[in-house]
């Protein structure tokens, strides 16, 4: 099954480490991770990427590299994830290959069906809420929207944009598999926790869904 919690970490927002936060949420049970790094260079990403694949893959924690299937190919990152304005999803899986899990973002309606006849492995559909996490965000989707999307695909979904401990039951509830989590997460005073109520309430919400 599909990780319920999708962390993104952005060393950007996070007041630790981005490795050692890792490693903490991984103890809490985050099985999927992606960096996010929109301002550095490429050579960083690759560091930082490659540093963050050493440290969790042996915790089985699958590493998602965005916007870089380049970089993703090069470290054997676990997944690669790109948006409408990054390289189309088939042109990422002809260099990250079959094994690598690559993502898309979606917007609209329009977006979510193009994806749909892609070989991606999930969708991602935002933002959900509010979000003040992304520069330039593009405008909210909200819950309706998503359970929209739910029957337009069997893909999986990834809800992104704003969510949190509070909203994230019915974001599961209204057709998410996963919830892509940023903020909330780097920002708590104790991100293991936090991690742990995530997946708590992913547990409780999608066992009453299906």
């Amino acid at each position: 099954m599909f990780p319920a919690l999708y962390a993104i970490l952005d060393p950007a927002l996070s007041p630790f480490p981005i490795a050692d936060l890792a490693e903490r949420l991984a103890g809490a049970g985050v099985r999927l991770i992606q960096l996010r790094d929109k301002r550095a260079s490429a050579r960083t990403i690759y560091l930082d990427s490659r540093q963050l694949i050493g440290r969790l893959a042996p915790l089985g924690v699958r590493v998602v590299v965005n916007d870089r299937p380049d970089i993703a190919a090069i470290v054997r990152a676990g997944g690669v994830h790109v948006g409408q304005d990054d390289l189309p999803v088939e042109a990422a899986r002809r260099i990250c290959g079959p094994s690598c899990w690559v993502g898309v973002s979606t917007h609209n309606l329009e977006q979510l069906r193009a994806a749909d006849f892609t070989s991606a492995d999930y969708i991602a559909l935002g933002p959900v809420f509010p979000t003040s996490t992304k520069e330039n965000p593009d405008p909210v989707v909200g819950l309706d929207f998503l359970r929209r999307a739910r029957q337009k695909t069997r893909k999986t979904l990834v809800a992104i944009g704003g969510i949190t401990v509070e909203s994230a039951g019915e974001v599961f509830r209204a057709g998410a598999d996963s919830v892509a989590v940023i903020g909330d997460l780097v920002t708590a005073p104790d991100p293991e926790a936090r991690a742990a109520e995530y997946l708590a309430i992913a547990e409780r919400s999608r066992s009453g869904r299906y």
